[in-house]
């Protein structure tokens, strides 16, 4: 499959499933066992597996990794793009910038409680970018 790019709204900081959209673009390549791999192609933003069933999980992780890292800190001297970009910077770098989940029978191989999201890191809506790839043996039928 050629690699694809997975566009992603944001509306400012928070955790935006991406589960259902990778889980297409699996299904489409037809591939039954395989690997996908999503990158995220920003410095202010990163992709985690997390919890997908009570959205309290992600609000105390957003909320703790805000008091973890604040805005306004005196140390920062990257501060021209506005008081959210160096730890925007600090939080994509404590987190991960891709994700390697393996593919069996056509499907994301994910736990009952587990979601992928993109965990945007700015204040500030925009639209960011996952670029995608899957690998692996395609099924005969299709």
């Amino acid at each position: 499959m050629p690699v694809k790019s997975l566009p992603v709204k944001v509306s400012g900081q928070g955790f935006y499933d991406v589960s259902q959209a990778a889980q297409a673009m699996v299904h489409d390549t037809g591939i039954l066992e395989g690997l996908c791999t999503l990158f995220i192609q920003h410095t202010s933003a990163s992709l985690v597996i997390q919890e997908n069933a009570d959205p309290a999980v992600r609000h105390d992780l957003q909320r703790w990794m805000n008091r973890l890292v604040p805005e306004n800190d005196r140390l920062y001297t990257h501060t021209t793009e506005g008081s959210d970009d160096m730890p925007a910077h600090i939080k994509c770098a404590l987190t991960a910038t891709s994700l390697s989940i393996p593919i069996l029978n056509g499907r994301l191989v994910l736990g009952i409680w587990q979601g992928i999201y993109l965990w945007e890191h700015r204040v500030h809506a925009g639209q960011r970018s996952i670029i995608v790839h899957i690998a692996g043996d395609v099924n005969p039928a299709l």
